[in-house]
């Protein structure tokens, strides 16, 4: 698996649709600050959208769409001048999966929902993205994600036997390309991780851990994988990354250890030599330093109830 397969696949991605929207003439909805990550794709007409402190409105065009990554309140709307009603009203009332505002007609049509993410999602992926990911539908990459959105849509509409769980993981493809476009387009914009999938030599040492991170790596061996020198790599993965090499792997063995300790029954020396720790002790130091409790605890606090 490469990088961004791995985080998404760790933090148990999962999409939630929620009913379309339509709507005609005046017209402004106003919703609550989300869980997870919302997000919303013009399927036909326009609007504008508004995010609390996220500065001024960006207007959303039909094929357009967007990720809200912060939990901040927002606004759908046709004009400034359109006073808002509250979603939940509006959804109260949704048929056969659409819900309706302004003069009652389609002349807007949304798609949309939320990603939620499992534990430690935050600082793995929402904190290397801006507040609003907005991707207009002209941008010449955008073509395979106008093809995820149309056969959503046409999941939605047709309503054929498991379509609910083919749309969620549609958007759940939806949502990578999402992350692969904004990388394209605007590297500047991310940090963390997902800033140095960007840079050829910073991906390279990253795909290489991630394929391997019981592996005792050196910062040598992963500057030959980007076939750059050791000092390149080490500045260039501070830089875009925020932390050195093996910093990084210090973390993503952390990661998969807080997986293991959350689902698995395995003793905790043995987690620890699966991510790469010679004993349990080893672990624990490591463990303590990143997320400041013990894994002894972490897996008490976290382990979800058997069933009976």
């Amino acid at each position: 698996m490469d990088p961004l397969e791995d985080v998404l696949t760790l933090l148990d991605t999962r999409s939630h649709l929620s009913a379309s929207l339509a709507a005609g003439g005046r017209w402004a909805v106003r919703f609550d600050a989300p869980s997870g990550v919302k997000f919303n794709a013009v399927r036909r007409g326009a609007c504008h959208l508004e995010v609390e402190g996220a500065g001024e409105p960006i207007a959303l065009a039909e094929g357009d769409c967007y990720l809200l990554t912060r939990p901040r309140r927002f606004t759908l709307r046709s004009d400034g001048e359109a006073v808002p009603v509250d979603a939940a009203h509006v959804y109260a009332s949704a048929e056969d999966g659409l819900a309706r505002t302004g003069d009652g007609s389609d002349e807007v049509l949304l798609v949309g929902g939320r990603f939620s993410f499992g534990d430690r999602a935050r600082s793995l992926l929402l904190e290397g993205l801006p507040e609003v990911v907005h991707v207009p539908a002209g941008t010449p990459q955008a073509e395979t994600l106008q093809w995820a959105l149309a056969r959503i849509d046409e999941e939605l509409r047709r309503r054929q036997m498991g379509s609910t769980l083919v749309a969620e993981h549609l958007a759940v493809v939806m949502l990578v390309h999402v992350l692969r476009l904004h990388l394209a387009r605007d590297p500047d914009a991310v940090s963390g991780w997902l800033a140095g999938l960007a840079d050829p030599a910073v991906a390279a040492a990253l795909t290489s851990m991630h394929a391997r991170p019981e592996r005792r790596w050196t910062v040598a061996e992963l500057a030959r994988a980007g076939a750059v020198s050791r000092s390149t790599l080490a500045a260039r993965f501070r830089d875009t990354v925020g932390c050195g090499p093996l910093d990084y792997l210090t973390r993503w063995r952390v990661e998969l250890a807080s997986r293991h300790l959350r689902e698995d029954t395995g003793t905790i020396a043995t987690i620890a030599r699966a991510v790469g720790y010679g004993s349990e002790s080893a672990l624990s130091t490591a463990f303590k330093r990143v997320t400041g409790t013990s894994p002894r605890d972490y897996r008490t606090s976290h382990r979800a109830p058997r069933s009976v």
